[in-house]
């Protein structure tokens, strides 16, 4: 998963770690500890999912705690909620980098707090000038990963990029904002807890096809702040764990020739970006 890894104070929620290609992500914001999709190898995890007993899901993924029970509905996060700032309709990010532009589409409908989360960032400048840390091709695609705010300063070592969360300038404290996941059908998304009912996971609005982008974490699904990763091919494993908020609508050509250490040189708003504090 991607590093913040999927994208941290928890080592095995670091994105460095959770996206090194067997250990498929426990993102924990540390260097070693990516945030990002969770520790676990694709070929393993692929496996358990096509598994249909509950307790062979179990133990080949002890870090899923219900698996097999109901899936629990936090409605005390969200939209309306928590004072965040949430995307109202669409917008549309252009993301400046070393190897080209890219452009990417935001969904508010399906992922109004997180996707404004990525638009007032965006309009903040947090994103610019930061590194591309994790990225991962081998053996084969998974993820390219950045937004580190941390790694836009010169005076942070390499080896500490994927460890830091956006600082609130009023407050001096760490933004982060709850997973949020949206089952087609309902009319609010699910905040709080990842889903691991694959009745559930196959009905998503938004997953990790090629393209897709998505806030990466640490092990605690409430832990994303600014870290976000590209997935590079279709990653379903992925899927119920993770927040996909929007995907590349240009340039994916260019994601493929990203290299770790690449910059993100500016990220702008092109249109749309409507921000509320409400429910969209």
């Amino acid at each position: 998963m991607p590093d913040f890894s999927p994208p941290c104070s928890d080592p095995s929620a670091d994105p460095s770690v959770l996206l090194s290609r067997d250990r498929f992500a426990a993102e924990s914001g540390h260097p070693v500890v990516t945030r990002g999709p969770q520790g676990i190898t694709r070929d393993r995890l692929r496996g358990a999912l096509g598994r249909s007993l509950c307790a062979g899901l179990l133990l080949l993924l002890p870090w899923v705690l219900s698996a097999c029970g109901a899936e629990p509905r936090a409605q005390t996060l969200g939209c309306g909620v928590s004072g965040a700032a949430c995307l109202s309709g669409t917008a549309l990010v252009r993301l400046q980098t070393a190897k080209g532009e890219v452009e990417i589409s935001l969904d508010g409908a399906a992922a109004p707090l997180t996707a404004g989360n990525f638009v007032d960032l965006v309009k903040r400048g947090a994103y610019n000038n930061t590194v591309f840390h994790r990225v991962v091709r081998e053996p084969v695609p998974f993820v390219v990963q950045g937004g580190d705010p941390l790694s836009a300063n010169p005076k942070v070592p390499a080896s500490q990029y994927g460890t830091g969360s956006f600082i609130e300038p009023s407050s001096g404290e760490a933004r982060l904002i709850p997973l949020e996941l949206t089952v087609k059908g309902e009319s609010e998304p699910r905040y709080g807890e990842p889903i691991t009912n694959p009745s559930l996971t196959r009905q998503l609005a938004l997953v990790h096809q090629r393209g897709a982008v998505a806030m990466a974490r640490s092990s605690d699904p409430n832990s994303a702040s600014a870290q976000f990763y590209v997935a590079l091919e279709a990653l379903p494993e992925l899927d119920g764990r993770y927040a996909v908020f929007g995907r590349v609508t240009k340039g994916m050509e260019v994601v493929d020739k990203i290299q770790q250490g690449d910059r993100l040189v500016k990220a702008t708003l092109v249109e749309g970006g409507t921000l509320v504090t409400d429910k969209p």
